[in-house]
């Protein structure tokens, strides 16, 4: 009960800080941590940090002398006759007591990937009486050297808690998110943006407009943040309505369908970037799973929006991020200053092919057969390389940068500008991005992970519709998708990293990403960019947005259930 008002103290410091107090979501986040950390019993950091560090034990046979079995996923720091202590866990107070200590004997391969199981025996005077009717769920074997470093985590500060919670995240994340920001001001100065939005209406022609603007806005959302997505798309929307002289509805609610599923789906955007981190989801699978099921779910967007603009209608008004005058010049406006559609899509999808075809490369059996060998290893460490998240994110922002400079004519001067000006914007990114995994560090060391260890290890559907309700929770009460995306993960990601469930994590991933779509209204800056910028008013955004993305957020729920219950390993 004392974990759960921990937690519940927390999500609350979190929402009523950015809710009520209007505080920064940094700011509030940085000060639920501190809270959180200071909250957290001695007796109940020892023992997290002695299970992060342990080996759970998988067998114990009945021979006299007790062979253990363990599972050693780390089995590359343990070396024969090496000796461990063998830990077991209070079932009333979850205290870790010694009870013994064991001897490894020996490797030899598991049946689970990246893993070795180790044979370890105990020794004569250290066997307990009970060593064959101990309750294996209870127990776990630690060598000496982790066991010092977890009693000395253990007793760390609040402050370093939260730093290394902070500084952890940033390390995974912080590369990633800047060059983020680069590649999608690049694309905004150099007209590349602009180009997709264009291409996909002369593909799709001007009575297939909404599907096009469902896929620009979609593939524009991947590394471009949603507010921006739509204040680069909205002007193309309100000239299809001059053009048209009807659809306004419909054009507005195919660009915000395509822009807001990329956004909590598919990384580098921050929220599925950082969920897909804290939950130790790989990122190639991330991208091609998050991009499949975004792809569906802006479809049922779409589909969704072309009912509700032929039962009700917004008319088109003046708002203050341009004139109606200024649109009918932008429709005039010529191509050739524009970048080729190629160089346009260059920076979006380089990215993508190296990081998946670093993933693909755990499936590349049949073809490594046909390779030689020193030509294989050659191959491997090149895709593994290029195909680093970092990398491959770093040669993206150069190539974007390269495009401005080669269309615009822009000096070194101007590029340093443009660039200090995404990163600027990044950074605030970074820092709550940041501040939101050390929340979900402090958060699983109070044991919350517990919380949900009565829930059946083999249903998955009530995992993920547990993570799907949690992240909806947060995002209507404090209104920031991104922060209730963060929270959620930091919440879940304990349950995730115990090793017991039955199905990828990614579904997890994609039940939070969902779950960040309801419900949207007056406390989502978002929600604020729409209603401005299209020139409804609070009562219409309600009406219309509203709806649609949490109707949206539930179909991704759906597809992700059922996914998981027909390929729940993928």
């Amino acid at each position: 009960m004392y974990t759960l008002f921990v937690l519940l103290l927390g999500v609350s410091i979190v929402v009523g800080g950015i809710l009520w107090l209007r505080l920064h979501a940094y700011l509030a986040l940085i000060l639920a941590s501190f809270v959180v950390a200071m909250m957290t019993p001695a007796a109940t950091l020892d023992r997290y940090f002695l299970e992060s560090s342990g080996y759970p034990v998988i067998e114990l046979s009945e021979t006299p002398d007790a062979e253990l079995v363990i599972a050693a996923g780390r089995s590359k720091g343990l070396r024969e006759n090496d000796r461990l202590q063998l830990m077991q866990r209070d079932q009333t107070s979850g205290i870790l007591a010694n009870v013994g200590s064991v001897t490894i004997t020996g490797f030899r391969p598991g049946q689970r990937e990246n893993q070795e199981w180790a044979n370890a025996r105990f020794d004569a005077d250290s066997r307990p009486e009970t060593a064959t009717a101990i309750d294996l769920d209870s127990i776990l074997v630690i060598d000496s050297t982790s066991l010092r470093q977890a009693r000395k985590k253990a007793e760390a500060t609040v402050g370093a808690r939260v730093a290394q919670g902070f500084g952890d995240t940033c390390m995974k994340i912080g590369i990633l998110i800047a060059m983020a920001g680069i590649i999608g001001k690049c694309l905004l100065d150099s007209g590349a943006a602009d180009r997709i939005v264009r291409t996909a209406l002369r593909w799709f022609g001007e009575q297939a407009a909404p599907v096009a603007f469902v896929v620009s806005g979609f593939v524009l959302g991947i590394p471009v943040f949603f507010d921006t997505v739509f204040y680069l798309m909205i002007p193309l929307g309100k000239a299809m309505r001059i053009r048209t002289g009807r659809n306004y509805l419909l054009y507005v609610l195919t660009i915000v369908c395509g822009g807001t599923m990329a956004h909590s789906l598919v990384p580098p955007t921050p929220g599925p970037l950082a969920v897909a981190e804290e939950l130790g989801v790989n990122l190639g699978t991330m991208i091609l799973a998050g991009g499949i099921l975004g792809l569906f779910t802006a479809t049922f967007g779409c589909l969704y929006a072309m009912i509700a603009n032929r039962y009700c209608d917004l008319p088109l008004r003046e708002s203050s991020d341009v004139s109606l005058k200024d649109l009918e010049e932008t429709m005039q406006a010529s191509d050739d200053s524009l970048p080729p559609l190629w160089m346009a899509l260059t920076p979006i999808i380089l990215p993508v092919i190296l990081i998946t075809g670093n993933s693909l490369l755990d499936f590349a059996d049949p073809v490594k057969r046909w390779v030689p060998d020193t030509a294989w290893v050659q191959i491997e460490a090149l895709v593994s390389g290029l195909g680093d998240k970092n990398i491959a994110i770093v040669l993206s922002a150069l190539t974007a940068m390269a495009m401005l400079v080669r269309q615009k004519g822009t000096s070194l001067q101007d590029l340093s500008t443009s660039v200090q000006g995404a990163l600027a914007s990044g950074g605030i990114i970074i820092l709550v991005t940041a501040a939101g995994g050390a929340f979900g560090t402090v958060l699983r060391q109070t044991g919350v992970a517990n919380l949900v260890e009565s829930l059946p290890q083999s249903s998955p559907l009530m995992l993920c519709t547990l993570a799907f309700v949690l992240t909806t929770a947060i995002r209507t009460a404090q209104g920031s998708a991104t922060v209730a995306m963060i929270t959620a993960a930091g919440i879940l990601s304990g349950t995730v990293h115990s090793g017991s469930m039955a199905f990828h994590p990614v579904y997890i991933a994609l039940a939070i990403g969902c779950g960040s779509k309801p419900i949207s209204w007056m406390n989502d800056s978002g929600f604020l960019v729409i209603t401005r910028m299209s020139g409804m008013n609070e009562e219409e955004g309600l009406k219309y947005v509203t709806p649609m993305t949490a109707a949206m957020g539930v179909v991704g729920l759906l597809l992700t259930l059922v996914a998981v219950t027909l390929w729940p390993q993928l």
